[in-house]
């Protein structure tokens, strides 16, 4: 691992690299060394610091992934708090997030970020970020510069990110992540996976979503590495950039690997993984069926870990070959702690399923301004991750779905991951979501909405489940779909799913 001293903040995850090896790489583009990442994020920093940024405002940043997102993102937490949104929110939600976070600046470009600007209040300072041919980024504010205000670094303990839950089952909860949640957090994922200055990573995940910034940009750039940031993910051309720029590895979600997957399978496109050490999977359940997929076609090891943003994204993974890989599962806590509590608080023995909760120093301490999901989701030292799993023997963990998504068919309580891992087992399955639907004697039956990569019939499928689960588990109704909405991170929100497939709200 680069680096021998812990780092506190952001800013000392830079002092790993080689000064003249490539930090920063877009694709068609500039490249940045470290020497000039570093010059530009304290160049940025005293700028927002003479526009009137101090430490504990609120930066919203919408930017697209490159560069700009990268160098900008670390200048703001030198300084204050980023605050990264989907470029994709339409004004209504930039009006909602830009509120809830206080923002006092908002970073856009010329280029993009109307909707944004136009949502946000008068009283929020409009800063554009620029980036020139030689890999430089400039920011021009609206804001009165205050020359020589001397800047004052953020220390370990203040809040550098401010993110939100994706909100599945109630309002987004912001989630505060200090400089020390994101370092702690660095450390593990570089020590896990022994990222060093030779590794190369590819970043696919977006950069206002916690898997892109802490894995693919920020545990690379802490180990001295190179992170390759193309605009957006693009299967068609995704090869090419492996290839190109002599990536190490990547980490991702299922959506993106199936899309992978369904092009090698057509013959559309030629793959060169001979240079991969691993692929990462995270912030979804990966189906076994699509690791051995990947693993067989691609000839690289599939690693799968388990994040949140909580957690400042890794609190367990898979761990890198030759030792043992276990499909289904999100193997051990990479310098978290994880044990299994009932319903009030107790811990289970091995083998016993129930709630998975956490501890460590990357996990938050509590929600900002939330008295209520802090007194339910907090037991002493532990957060409760509302993930239900168990633990075996030697520590691995498997999970078994949200614990507010189990079916609960006449009392018995099915997992709808286990439904997903059974279609998907199916050959002419290529996405699978379950969940639950209201019954008039049961209370909830299992559904599920599925598209097809080759010709089946839901009869087909349906006597494909029969065989491997009990009968109260097997989907009454399997819709056959053309797309499963997700939200813009890859991510399947069931509920959302079952409202959208069957036309109404589900259990």
């Amino acid at each position: 691992m680069a680096g021998k001293t812990h780092p506190e903040t952001l800013l000392d995850l830079l002092e790993s690299g080689a000064p003249s090896h490539p930090a920063i790489v877009a694709p068609g583009g500039p490249i940045v060394n470290y020497d000039s990442l570093r010059r530009q994020v304290w160049t940025l920093a005293a700028q927002l610091r003479a526009m009137g940024i101090d430490r504990g405002d609120r930066v919203a940043i919408v930017l697209p992934n490159g560069i700009e997102a990268i160098v900008t993102f670390l200048a703001v937490a030198a300084v204050g708090t980023a605050a990264p949104l989907n470029p994709a929110y339409r004004p209504a939600e930039f009006e909602f997030y830009l509120d809830d976070t206080n923002a006092t600046a908002l970073i856009t470009s010329d280029d993009g970020g109307e909707e944004a600007r136009s949502a946000a209040p008068a009283s929020v300072m409009d800063i554009r970020a620029a980036l020139d041919e030689e890999g430089r980024v400039s920011l021009t504010g609206s804001g009165a510069v205050a020359e020589g205000r001397e800047i004052a670094p953020s220390e370990p303990d203040d809040v550098a990110l401010v993110l939100h839950t994706s909100g599945t089952t109630s309002r987004p909860k912001r989630v505060p992540l200090a400089h020390r949640n994101l370092t702690a957090s660095v450390e593990n994922i570089v020590e896990t996976y022994d990222l060093s200055d030779r590794d190369v990573s590819l970043c696919v995940m977006p950069l206002f979503h916690v898997h892109g910034l802490m894995a693919s940009t920020l545990s690379t750039l802490h180990s001295g590495g190179t992170v390759v940031v193309p605009p957006r993910f693009n299967p068609l051309g995704f090869w090419p950039l492996v290839d190109e720029y002599e990536v190490t590895w990547f980490s991702a979600v299922p959506t993106m690997f199936r899309a992978l997957l369904s092009r090698a399978r057509s013959g559309r496109a030629s793959q060169n993984a001979d240079r991969l050490r691993f692929i990462r999977s995270c912030s979804a359940a990966l189906a076994p069926a699509t690791m051995q997929q990947m693993e067989s076609i691609f000839g690289v090891p599939v690693i799968e870990a388990y994040g949140m943003t909580e957690a400042a994204h890794q609190m367990a993974s898979n761990p890198l070959p030759p030792d043992n890989r276990i499909p289904g599962s999100v193997g051990q806590g990479t310098g978290v702690k994880i044990g299994i509590m009932d319903e009030v608080g107790e811990f289970q023995t091995q083998g016993t399923v129930g709630e998975v909760v956490i501890s460590g120093p990357n996990v938050i301490r509590g929600y900002e301004s939330n008295p209520e999901a802090n007194a339910s989701s907090f037991v002493g030292a532990w957060f409760r991750t509302g993930d239900q799993g168990e633990l075996d023997e030697n520590g691995v963990l498997t999970l078994r779905g949200r614990i507010k998504e189990l079916i609960n068919r006449s009392g018995e309580k099915i997992s709808p991951v286990e439904i997903d891992e059974v279609l998907l087992s199916h050959p002419a399955v290529s996405e699978a979501v379950s969940f639950g639907v209201p019954h008039p004697t049961h209370g909830e039956e299992p559904a599920a909405a599925i598209v097809l990569g080759s010709e089946a019939t839901e009869k087909d499928l349906i006597a494909h489940c029969r065989q491997s689960l009990a009968s109260f588990k097997v989907p009454r109704k399997i819709h056959i779909v053309d797309t499963i909405p997700r939200t813009a991170t890859g991510k399947v929100q069931r509920r959302i799913v079952a409202e959208v497939i069957t036309g109404g709200p589900s259990t």
